[in-house]
């Protein structure tokens, strides 16, 4: 374990001194600033074919690339020709632990969890995909073992590193609209195929898929041409997280840290479209209810889905809640995330929380954040951004803690992912939960939706 050095330890305790919004996790193993990081990649197409290719940009040596479809495998092992590959990542682990510093995980949402977990028993620095896990249980696992184990750690929510994202937060928490009162959040997914029955009948396996690994921790079903494999998967309720689990990770990182928000006491889904066994529904809104927290009253919570190109009308906020917005943008944009606190309001249009605006009491257009009188004198307190990689490579380096870093990343995601468990209980049914002992004070069914019973093999 190397030591800190005396800039190091400075760096590390002024950044996270100069905001409650940066987790400061302690990283046992600095690895220093000359070292060469050796990274593997899970899930290299896709999201995984950037992030790969973002950790090569940032220094590292991709020593090990892993896909489950050859076609994606060999197509990125042209870029790294000296990497070793793979298709299943367990066997990966059992060659080359020893070789391996850090991973990147970009695959489906249902091995996620699969393949972090592992890799970081193994003491591997971990950048996974967004959400983290597809399992409340999960998160909370990787949350402990970032901790336990002393890793570097962030989620690709690649919005945490936006200045607008960063100065949103400092604006809020500085009171500018108030004590926050409600919050409304609406996405366009899904984009992908969900709300239908699964289709009947099987389809040869292609001989470069291994559809057991692609299956990895789920029950074995018959593999479907063009249904699960490839990015059809999110509407799934075994692979997926719908257009909550995609999205929220994004469009509610804002609020979450500017409300600090915490577990919340209740959960809702209040109303969807018709409900199928095995998908999402194509629209949804779901209620979260938290409780008083820091000096911030109890507030509500409205998560809102649909894409309105799917011929229907998908459920949205009411006019009179989004009127500023309307007035200022001529119409309701398609995603955004409101904010309504006593003195005002704050919105943004952005999926990932790169700019805002904001309007006070009284006032029907809203105006630019960085336009805004009230916010003029408010300092900054949060650090901006290097890179959302890049700050994932400067806490493995130098152990200052990337902006989504598991402490508050997999907190988020249990967060967001307790919606997906009030679906699965059905429409108009309250479930009071118990946040530190992560279960339902009121519906013990909600537990078979919190922790999934892994397929052999894939503990």
């Amino acid at each position: 374990m190397n030591s800190l050095t005396r800039r190091q330890f400075l760096k590390r305790t002024s950044v996270a001194a100069g905001t409650a919004a940066f987790a400061f996790p302690f990283v046992g193993n600095v690895l220093g600033a000359n070292d060469r990081i050796n990274v593997a990649c899970i899930g290299v197409g896709g999201k995984g074919d950037s992030d790969s290719s973002d950790a090569a940009k940032c220094g590292g040596n991709i020593v090990a690339i892993c896909d489950v479809d050859k076609n994606t495998l060999n197509r990125k092992g042209q870029q790294f020709a000296q990497a070793k590959k793979y298709q299943d990542f367990r066997k990966m682990f059992d060659e080359m632990a020893k070789d391996i510093d850090a991973v990147t995980i970009s695959t489906p949402d249902h091995t996620h969890g699969s393949a972090a977990i592992p890799a970081m028993q193994m003491g591997k620095h971990c950048f996974v995909q967004k959400p983290l896990t597809q399992t409340v249980y999960e998160a909370r696992v990787m949350r402990q073992l970032a901790a336990e184990k002393k890793l570097a750690t962030q989620m690709g929510n690649q919005g945490s590193a936006e200045t607008g994202l960063r100065r949103a937060v400092e604006l809020i928490q500085a009171g500018v609209i108030g004590k926050p009162l409600e919050l409304h959040v609406w996405t366009n997914r899904p984009i992908w195929p969900q709300g239908l029955d699964r289709p009947e009948g099987s389809d040869p396996v292609p001989d470069t898929l291994d559809w057991d690994c692609w299956l990895g921790p789920v029950a074995m079903r018959p593999y479907k041409k063009d249904t699960y494999h490839t990015f059809k998967w999110r509407g799934w309720y075994d692979f997926g997280t719908g257009a909550l689990g995609d999205m929220a990770c994004h469009t509610v990182n804002m609020p979450f840290r500017a409300l600090k928000l915490g577990y919340p006491t209740a959960i809702e889904c209040e109303m969807a479209s018709r409900v199928y066994p095995e998908t999402f529904p194509k629209t949804s809104r779901i209620r979260f209810e938290f409780p008083e927290r820091e000096g911030l009253p109890a507030l509500k919570f409205w998560w809102y889905d649909g894409n309105p190109g799917d011929g229907f009308k998908p459920i949205r906020p009411s006019a009179e809640v989004t009127k500023e917005i309307v007035a200022t943008m001529g119409q309701l944009p398609s995603s955004g995330a409101l904010i309504i606190g006593e003195k005002g309001k704050l919105f943004s249009p952005d999926d990932y929380g790169a700019r805002f605006l904001v309007s006070m009491k009284g006032q029907d257009e809203m105006l630019p954040g960085d336009r805004l009188e009230a916010a003029k004198d408010v300092p900054q307190t949060i650090p901006r951004s290097p890179g959302h990689m890049v700050e994932w490579f400067r806490m493995m380096k130098e152990g200052v803690p990337a902006y989504s870093n598991f402490d508050i990343a997999a907190y988020l995601t249990e967060i967001i992912l307790l919606g997906c468990v009030a679906l699965r209980v059905g429409e108009g049914v309250q479930v009071n939960w118990d946040g530190p002992n992560m279960k339902s004070t009121n519906l013990p069914q909600a537990e078979q939706y919190v922790r999934r019973k892994n397929r052999p093999g894939w503990a």
